[in-house]
């Protein structure tokens, strides 16, 4: 089967990185791995036939276009339109996307229906983590450029970096949500430039103990 995967090199992570800020290193974890998926089809593909093979997944087109489809290992959620477009989420790695399609296109093709050649690219990572510090978010508001601090609408602060380009989500206690990225080094060269921007600026507080994070970078 001729695929063409597109996904980040993990060997690239560490080379991205300048040495003085390797000190800014802190624990954070993948939490979501969203890929799209093209299949060349001759027709359309007839969800209908793959409900009725496949009984677990969930089909119903009057609510939703789309069929759900469910993979177990690794644990991951597909969505499968008539056009031949897929979109995978709940991956925690980038280089699970090659199985869990496969295995959706098996289930696809023991239902009667052909499909070929799935180009696969990683469209989003989300990460989470913490900074080990509090963040002053009205100030960091006011000093940081392209953030974005309403509390009466959302606690945290949007912060849009430009590059990489990267959207965190800063929280007073220094958890923060990373997303926006298409690529694992762009996530980690991401987290430690505004781990140091934030101490750099000023607006980190009191320092915290250890996290609840395991450090899975290069996992």
């Amino acid at each position: 089967m001729k695929k063409n995967y597109i996904y980040s090199d993990d060997k690239m992570a560490k080379a991205s990185i300048d040495k003085e800020d390797s000190e800014y290193e802190i624990d954070y974890k993948i939490e979501n791995v969203v890929a799209t998926v093209v299949v060349e089809i001759k027709e359309k593909i007839e969800l209908t036939k793959i409900a009725r093979k496949h009984p677990d997944v969930e089909y119903n087109p009057e609510r939703f276009p789309g069929l759900v489809m469910r993979i177990e290992k690794p644990r991951a959620t597909i969505l499968i339109f008539s056009t031949g477009k897929m979109v995978v989420t709940g991956m925690r790695k980038a280089s699970e996307a090659e199985n869990v399609v496969d295995q959706a296109i098996d289930n696809i093709k023991k239902s009667g229906v052909n499909v070929s050649n799935p180009e696969i690219t990683i469209q989003n990572i989300v990460a989470s983590g913490d900074l080990h510090t509090n963040v002053d978010l009205n100030m960091a508001a006011i000093v940081m450029e392209y953030a974005m601090y309403e509390p009466e609408v959302f606690p945290g602060l949007i912060y849009r970096m430009q590059d990489p380009r990267t959207v965190f989500l800063i929280f007073s206690t220094g958890k923060i949500v990373c997303t926006g990225t298409k690529h694992k080094e762009d996530v980690r060269k991401a987290v430690i430039k505004l781990n140091k921007e934030v101490r750099d600026l000023d607006v980190a507080r009191e320092d915290l103990g250890s996290s609840e994070y395991q450090d899975i970078t290069f996992i």
